[in-house]
This record gives structure tokens, C-alpha cells and sequence, in this order.
């Protein structure tokens, strides 16, 4: 039986070496499980940008929430192909049982279970995928998978989200968990216009609606710059990302790690195969290529790997040569073949060769012939090339230019400030929208006063006016006449004693308990005639030419002309322009404060100073009646 043990693996190992090179060998399953045996997370050393090696204690982490033993692997994208059967692979090598992970840069890629019962895992890999959108990261996705899984709803969820984002058109996509660099100058800008934008407007129509009044200007502005202080605090608030990523950044380590292996390994072999990647050099190649190199009659070493755009060098070949000669201390021309994209670069550093003659190599000893055909032919291209180069003619030591560093990944995936960049224009937008828009509502307020004026007195002059109306238009006009009345305020002191006088005839009037409270038994008329004063004395106020007379028919109905009959005799009748254009409708009035509403009359009627006015009087003819009534000089 031993016997037949060792034969059986001895005829195993003989297939495996004359497997053809695009399958899976047992030379790259036997190194990941090996890893696997040492730590049951593996993360590959080629993406520290994107999945660094220091992050696989967090998924070690999310792995020990699941209960069952769980082995995770995660690979460039570039070396994870065909997972099935890798992970198969690695299982039988590693012979454990449990539940099989494996994931690239841009999230999971398959889950398998081999001798463990695990309920909803394929479910829960289905729900990841479908639900994770497109900016989420390796050890994000590993998370939301461990937490479908344990939520006991993987069916269902996996169901609902074929579903919602299932198909070949899907009707939209899951909604990116960070933010990014676009977003971010979105949101500098966004902020700069609301920043400007909604105080200055609120500074400028507060300004505008009470420029007829006493208004401390450097208060409204200082409460405008407050304003756009809690503004701007709640944005940093809200837009409080700092990373376009999930913060995990690479240590010096995990920026080092591939380039110590592969340095490594070409100290002791002049040709490294990446043992993560699918074999693209079976054993006869490897021989054959070493031989070759053997023979040469320069340095020349050999790094069969991928180059992909997360790891230490940006995805830059050249990077890639320059670290791996700085580590390998001494002359050579380093060749690195790309199994990914079929490329074969060169980089001279201090070997005698020509340089334009090793540039002016035939084109497939750089680039496949066909993209149609995968890295078959990489072993027999590389061995052509190194041909090519023995041939090459005597030649002084060569250099490479120093290539450009590539992007610190701190800084790459560090957003800036919500207060730089678009900011600023944000700011001048915001200014210019709150000018126009100032604008706009001074347009609509002017366009609302010249209609009341053609005719638009419902609000402000109803014919037949409530009580309750009544005791708040004139609450609110005698409060806005005592605050307008400043000597700063009005033009000339004349207008400021003739609104002093229809403040002080006003408060007779509707004050006679001097408690500054209208009082309760006011009457609709002795009301009505407070407003008219309290609005003529604003006028003297704010206008240079202060109002005369006002509206015979309706004194709410403000300033007015006098007009002759059409036959011009007789005395002239004061109207506003809408009552001279169509003559609307009287004034009606109830005789006291507790009179009921049927009982209204037409103002003239009633007993006071009121009366006056229908027949023409003017301002100040009122006023002198109401002093002389109270008995004021």
C-alpha cells in the first residue's frame, strides 16, 4: 500500500508539470495552501493600495463571526482567475474542512464549502454582489457577506436583490458608500453658494422690508455672518468623509512586501515566477529559459509577474525595475514579463548591451502577437529574446532614466478640504444668486404695491373690516410708526413732527389708560382712524412728498387727489387711483366694538372724528380735531 501511496503521487506530480501552462498547477495551490496552513487569512502583497496586507486581521476579525472554520484568500484580479477550481485546489492541499473565501481588489469573487454545512453561503455571495456598489473595498464587501450570512435572511435578501438589481439592464445600481474627489468639489461648491448665498440674501431682503424703519444695520449683519457660520459648521458635519476609501491605508511594510519577495527570489534563482499567478511556465520552460540564462554572457534576470494598478508602484514596470534593482545591488538587465497583458519589457541597469539595439527587438519580443491567445507563448517568447540578446554586440554599461515616484497612497485616496477648491467659485456663485434673487423679490414686492395701488386693497383696506382685524393692523401700524419715529430717520423736521402728531392723535384716540395697550372698548371707527394716522405718519416718514388726504370712500384705501365733479362745480371729492378709475365700494362700519355684524353702517354715519374724512378732510384736519376733542394744545 505505501508503495502504491508514493507511485500514486509520484504519477500525480509527472501529470502536473506536463499540465499545459494556462491551467491551474499544483506548484500555485500547493503556495496558498501553505499560507493557509500558517494563517487561515491570506492576503496577496501585490495590492497594498487597494487591500493591504496589514488589513488581514480585520477580516480575520468578520471571519470569526461566522462560527465555522473560514479560509479567506485574496488575490490581484489579474491572478484569480478561474476561483472555482482554485479554491477547490487549495482545499485539497490544505485538507481542512470549512468555509472557502476568495476575493480580488474589487470584492468577492467565490465562496465554497467543503465539509461544513453553512446555510445561505452561496445565497449571501449572490446578495454581496448584487447590493455592494462599485466603490466598495475587498474588506468591506467580506463584511457585508459575513453579515447577510448571519442575518438568517440570505434567501430572501438574495431574491430581493436579483430582483431590484438583477439582469442586464438593471433599472439603477446600489448608491456608492464613499465619497469621491468629484463629490467632493460637488459638495466645496454646494457649500460655498449656500455658505454665501443664504445669508446674504436674508441680510438683503431683511434690510430692504424694513428700510423704513429704525433697524440697527450692524446687528441684521452681524446676524447674516452668524448665520453663515452654522452654515458652514453644518456642512463639515454633514460632508465629514476624509477618505475616498474605508481609511485603511498601507504601512511601509506592506509597500515593500512584493518587491522583498521578488527580490528574494532573484538572488537566488535569475528567474522568478510569481507563485500567485496561474503558471504560464511549465517545468520544460523554466529549465530551458534557465539554461539560457546560464549561457549568457551578461546579467540578466528574469520576473514573471503581473504589474496591477494597486500595487506598491501604480502599476508602472519601470517603478517596478527601479525597486527591485536598488534591492538587488548590483548590475543587470532586468526583464519583467507581465502574464496579465502579455508584455515583456526591458530595463538596463549597468549591462553591456546596446540600447538601441535591444529597442529595435522585433515587435512580439515586447507584445503578443494576438490577444486571442493568452500567455501560452510567454515561455517561447521569452526564450527568443533572451536569443536576441545573446547576440547582441559588446557595448559600454547602460542606465535607465529615474522614472517618476508614483502617488503616495495616503495622499491619493485623502479627499481635501470641504473649504478648498471649488469652494471659492462656490462662494462668488453664491454672492451672484443671492444679488438676482434679491432682485427678483424686489421686482415681485414693487409689482404687489402698484397693484394694491390700481386697485388691490382686500388685505390691507377691506370694506368691511372685522374687529379682530382691526385691533391688529392697528397694533401693528402704531408699533411700526413707533419705531420709524427717529430723528435719524426722518427727512426734515417738519415730517418728523407731523408723525409724531399722528402718533400722538392715534394713542388718544385708542389709549386712553395710557397702559400702552389699545383699549378694550375701542371702537371699529376710533380703529380705523389710528390706522389711517399710524399709515400717514410712516409716510411722513419715508416719503418726501407726506400724505394730504386720503380715500373718501374707503380712508384705508390711503393717499388720494381730489377730484371735481364732471361737471366741475361743487367741491372735490379725495379718491385714490383705483376709486377714480371704478369707484369702490364705502366703508362700512359697526357702531361699537360688541355690535354684531348686521349692524354695520357706512363710516361717515358714525359718531367721531372718522366722519371728517368723508367729507374730504384732510390729515391734518383730523389730527387738530382730535387734540381739540381731548383737549390738547
Amino acid at each position: 500500500m505505501l508503495v502504491a501511496g508514493w507511485l500514486a503521487v509520484l504519477f500525480t506530480a509527472g501529470v502536473a508539470h506536463a499540465a499545459p501552462a494556462g491551467g491551474d498547477t499544483p506548484t500555485r495551490t500547493a503556495y496558498l495552501a501553505e499560507r493557509l496552513r500558517e494563517n487561515p487569512v491570506y492576503v496577496t502583497d501585490q495590492l497594498p493600495r487597494a487591500v493591504p496586507r496589514s488589513t488581514a486581521p480585520a477580516f480575520a476579525e468578520e471571519a470569526r463571526r461566522l462560527g465555522v472554520p473560514t479560509y479567506v484568500i485574496v488575490l490581484p484580479s489579474e491572478a484569480d482567475m478561474g476561483s472555482d477550481a482554485l479554491l477547490a485546489g487549495v482545499h485539497d492541499r490544505l485538507g481542512r474542512k470549512g468555509l472557502y473565501v476568495s476575493l480580488d481588489e474589487s470584492g468577492l469573487t467565490d465562496v465554497q464549502t467543503y465539509g461544513v454545512s453553512v446555510p445561505g453561503a452561496h445565497d449571501a455571495r449572490w446578495t454581496t454582489m448584487y447590493e455592494s456598489p462599485y466603490d466598495a473595498t475587498a474588506h468591506e464587501e467580506f463584511r457585508y457577506f459575513v453579515d447577510v450570512l448571519t442575518s438568517g435572511h440570505a434567501a430572501q435578501r438574495a431574491k430581493e436583490a436579483e430582483k431590484e438589481y438583477g439582469g442586464a439592464y438593471p433599472a439603477h445600481e446600489p448608491a456608492n458608500w464613499h465619497t469621491t474627489r468629484t463629490d467632493r468639489e460637488d459638495q466645496s461648491f454646494g457649500t460655498g453658494v449656500v455658505v454665501a448665498g443664504v445669508p446674504l440674501l436674508a441680510l438683503l431682503v431683511t434690510v430692504f422690508l424694513r428700510r423704513h424703519r429704525h433697524t440697527r444695520r450692524l446687528t441684521v449683519a452681524a446676524a447674516a455672518l452668524a448665520l453663515s457660520g452654522v452654515l458652514a459648521f453644518t456642512a463639515s458635519q454633514i460632508f465629514d468623509d476624509t477618505s475616498s476609501g474605508d481609511g485603511s491605508y498601507p504601512t511601509a511594510a506592506d509597500m515593500r512586501a512584493r518587491t522583498d519577495r521578488v527580490a528574494a527570489g532573484l538572488r537566488r534563482d535569475p528567474l522568478y515566477v510569481d507563485p500567485e499567478s496561474p503558471p504560464v511556465l511549465d517545468a520544460a520552460a523554466r529549465a530551458r529559459l534557465r539554461k539560457r540564462l546560464a549561457a549568457l554572457h551578461l546579467p540578466v534576470v528574469i520576473a514573471a509577474l503581473p504589474t496591477p494598478m494597486d500595487d506598491e508602484s501604480g502599476g508602472s514596470a519601470d517603478l517596478l525595475a527601479k525597486s527591485l534593482h536598488d534591492k538587488l545591488h548590483r548590475n543587470a538587465l532586468i526583464v519583467l514579463a507581465d502574464p496579465a497583458n502579455d508584455r515583456i519589457d526591458t530595463f538596463n541597469y549597468g549591462a553591456r548591451i546596446d540600447s538601441e539595439y535591444l529597442f529595435e527587438r522585433p515587435h512580439d519580443l515586447s507584445y503578443a502577437e494576438s490577444s486571442a491567445h493568452p500567455a501560452t507563448d510567454l515561455g517561447s517568447r521569452l526564450d527568443k529574446l533572451l536569443g536576441y540578446i545573446a547576440k547582441t554586440p559588446p557595448a559600454k554599461p547602460g542606465s535607465e532614466v529615474a522614472p517618476t515616484p508614483a502617488p503616495d497612497p495616503k495622499q491619493e485616496q485623502t479627499l481635501p478640504g470641504l473649504f478648498t477648491g471649488d469652494f471659492e467659485p462656490g462662494l462668488f456663485i453664491g454672492t451672484l444668486l443671492a444679488v438676482l434673487l434679491f432682485g427678483l423679490v424686489a421686482a415681485v414686492a414693487a409689482l404687489i404695491r402698484r397693484i394694491r395701488r390700481r386697485g388691490g386693497h382686500q388685505v390691507d383696506a377691506p370694506d368691511l373690516p372685522s374687529r379682530s382685524w382691526l385691533r391688529q393692523t392697528a397694533t401693528r401700524e402704531l408699533d411700526a410708526l413707533g419705531k420709524a419715529v427717529d430723528p435719524a430717520a426722518a427727512p426734515s423736521a417738519k415730517q418728523e413732527r407731523r408723525a409724531w402728531e399722528c402718533l400722538d392723535a392715534a394713542v388718544m384716540l385708542l389709549d386712553g389708560d395710557s397702559d400702552a395697550r389699545i383699549d378694550a372698548d375701542a371702537s371699529p371707527a376710533d380703529l380705523v382712524c389710528a390706522i389711517v394716522l399710524a399709515r400717514a405718519g410712516l409716510a411722513a416718514v419715508r416719503d418726501a412728498l407726506p400724505t394730504q388726504h386720503v380715500c373718501h370712500r374707503n380712508p384705508l384705501h390711503g393717499p388720494a387727489g381730489k377730484v371735481r365733479p364732471s361737471g366741475r362745480k361743487g367741491r372735490g371729492s379725495p379718491v385714490c387711483e383705483a376709486c377714480r378709475a371704478a369707484p369702490g365700494a364705502v366703508l362700512r362700519l359697526r357702531p361699537t366694538a360688541s355690535s354684531g355684524s348686521g349692524s354695520a353702517v357706512p363710516y361717515p354715519t358714525l359718531p367721531g372724528p372718522l366722519a371728517a374724512l368723508g367729507d374730504g378732510a384732510g390729515i391734518d384736519q383730523l389730527t387738530r380735531e382730535i387734540r381739540e376733542h381731548y383737549g390738547v394744545h
